[in-house]
């Protein structure tokens, strides 16, 4: 299988925008990809933005989001307050935030939900991500959860063992209000990762999976 690398022609960091609908949504899609890439090129610079964390779900997302990019010199933690499984009604304002953030910041990486999700906060935010950033490479990261709506992703990047390890305890000890839920375990989270390692033909047998619509070589 051909590897592809994120390496620039210039020396200038690697810039990544991570989006996340709600406060555990990037850890779980693509916490791993995030924690190998900082190993690999540690002065990359990262903005992290979270559209819905209010009161306890805000602490938890910053303090995960500490957790995982907290060691880089240039980062920026965003955490806003829509409101949970409303965001097609607030698209104008979400959309304005979008604007906010091309104006200041031009990643060559964006992270967001995939197209295809059911859950409706998600399929805004992966919308505006296409409406706003036009020339930038996208990858959309999956939520597994009830609507059974994994598709076959089509980018993987393979995680070992310790980043697996790592990610997973930092959700499971961070987003504690999640606990309750049937979905939220250990073995959810391997499973995933594990599935993906398998198409992807990993040698640590664990990968996460992307949907990547345009790439240019």
């Amino acid at each position: 299988m051909l590897k592809l690398r994120f390496e620039k022609k210039d020396s200038s960091p690697l810039k990544i925008l991570c989006l996340g609908a709600h406060s555990d949504d990037i850890e779980i899609g693509c916490g791993g990809t995030i924690m190998r890439l900082i190993e690999e090129h540690p002065q990359l610079e990262i903005v992290w933005v979270v559209f819905s964390a209010r009161a306890q779900r805000r602490r938890e997302a910053r303090a995960s989001a500490q957790s995982i990019i907290g060691i880089l010199q240039k980062k920026t933690i965003i955490t806003k307050n829509f409101r949970d499984g409303f965001f097609p009604f607030e698209g104008y304002a979400i959309k304005d935030e979008f604007e906010a953030l091309k104006k200041k910041f031009s990643p060559d990486l964006v992270m967001t939900h995939y197209r295809d999700d059911r859950h409706q906060d998600h399929r805004v935010i992966s919308d505006l991500t296409w409406n706003t950033f036009r020339d930038h490479l996208i990858l959309e990261y999956e939520i597994p959860k009830y609507d059974a709506d994994l598709g076959s992703p089509n980018f993987f990047v393979h995680l070992n063992r310790s980043l697996c390890k790592k990610k997973v305890e930092i959700l499971l000890n961070s987003f504690v209000s999640q606990k309750p839920n049937h979905w939220f375990t250990k073995d959810s989270f391997y499973s995933i990762l594990n599935i993906r390692g398998i198409e992807s033909n990993s040698p640590s047998r664990y990968a996460e999976g992307f949907y990547c619509r345009k790439i240019a070589f």
